[in-house]
């Protein structure tokens, strides 16, 4: 949510890209609003990187970030200015500013993203190329994006990146990609080098670094496909997790539209709330399960599909879904049999949002078919059955049946 207060006059906030090649890189513009702000803010490479140019006082950013943020307001109505790396609104700090300060309050001059300026020196159409910002982030966040033929570039936080990302390239069954590793681009120390992923000895890394990623799968990869409905060998369970077709009919059922929150209650082995959060970067999911070592579990699935920002909540419902932040959908499957659960769902859901519930047992379809009686909404019998050996020949074996009730709030 952002809390933008209204525009006071002018634009008194200037957020400037800054390169690693200094003042040569910016424009006539940029220089003169640098050379007369009375402050100036940036990190202690922007603050280097415009030394030349810089006559008012330079503010470092503090630690926590937020503090800085409330730096730069205190001095709304005046001349203020920002530097940062590259295009401040690609992972950058305009984004976190414009939070806080009106479009009419503020003017940016960008510099080349990093993105830009590694797809120049590869050739790489940027269009063509997934690009994540691994800087401060999880390196397991590049792992739904590891598709054969692929190309990724990759920013990384500093010189240990690069390893980390051969690391897991290598662990993940795709050793044998080539790896690319652009460092301090744009300026005297530019540096290009390339190595397989899986013989990865590059050393001496400057920390302003990109790796260019081209995905070659060996045998036995780890590949992430983009359908819902994942293999059941994929996920670390034991045995409690909703099985692949109905994982997949079950999160058609959930319909996760852009930025939305899911409560998957009694997650199991995190399975839904995972594929929700894999059908696009934007979902969250808060995973409610009672069993510590389910819990556990269900963190170490959420990072080895690359959505370690998954939250956990260890405990039991409804009591621990107290105080969290609002659903726009909710999945019952092992929790939802415990007294005052569906309630609890039922009122803490946003109007227009989604519960789904699935039943094995006689006592939770019971319990759902009550619910529907009194809510509306449909019923829907989910019946899988598989081949498998009947003696010397092969048969059918049916799965438990499973009911699924799907309501709207209206």
């Amino acid at each position: 949510m952002s809390d933008v207060s209204p525009a006071s006059g002018p634009r008194w906030l200037t957020i400037i890209g800054i390169g690693e090649d200094g003042p040569e890189g910016l424009g006539e513009e940029a220089k003169r609003l640098i050379a007369t702000a009375p402050a100036v803010f940036g990190g202690a490479r922007h603050h280097a990187l415009a030394a030349p140019l810089i006559s008012g006082e330079r503010l470092s950013w503090q630690s926590p970030f937020e503090h800085s943020i409330d730096a730069v307001l205190q001095r709304r109505g005046t001349p203020v200015v920002v530097l940062a790396s590259g295009d401040p609104f690609l992972y950058g700090v305009g984004a976190t500013l414009s939070r806080h300060v009106a479009a009419e309050e503020m003017r940016t001059i960008p510099a080349p993203s990093a993105f830009s300026l590694a797809a120049s020196r590869l050739g790489w159409p940027l269009q063509d190329v997934t690009t994540i910002s691994l800087h401060g982030r999880p390196v397991d966040l590049i792992r739904p994006h590891l598709h054969p033929v692929r190309r990724i570039l990759a920013l990384t936080s500093d010189e240990k990146g690069p390893g980390e990302l051969a690391t897991l390239l290598a662990a993940t069954g795709f050793g044998q990609s080539q790896l690319t590793v652009l460092e301090a681009l744009g300026g005297v120390r530019e540096r290009q080098r390339n190595v397989v992923a899986a013989d990865f000895d590059l050393a001496d890394i400057d920390p302003l670094n990109v790796c260019a990623v081209e995905i070659a799968a060996g045998e036995g990869a780890r590949i992430l496909p983009f359908a819902a409905g994942l293999e059941d060998e994929l996920f670390e369970h034991d045995g409690q997790i909703t099985k692949r077709e109905i994982r997949a009919m079950t999160l058609s059922a959930l319909a996760p539209c852009h930025g939305q929150l899911l409560w998957d209650i009694g997650a199991g082995s995190g399975s839904i709330g995972i594929e929700w959060m894999l059908a696009d970067p934007s979902l969250k999911t808060i995973a409610i399960e009672q069993s510590p070592e389910r819990a556990a579990r269900v963190a170490r699935n959420a990072s080895a599909f690359g959505v370690p920002h998954l939250a956990v909540i260890e405990g039991t419902a409804p009591g621990a879904l107290t105080g969290l932040p609002e659903p726009d959908a909710i999945f019952l499957g092992g929790g939802g049999s415990e007294p005052g659960v569906i309630d609890a769902a039922i009122a803490a859901l946003k109007r227009g949002g989604r519960l789904v519930a699935n039943a094995v047992t006689l006592e939770m379809e019971a319990m759902l078919l009550s619910e529907q009686a009194k809510h509306g909404g449909s019923l829907t019998r989910i019946e899988i059955s598989r081949a498998g050996p009947v003696g010397s020949m092969s048969g059918w074996r049916p799965a438990m049946p499973v009911t699924q009730w799907r309501w709207t709030k209206g």
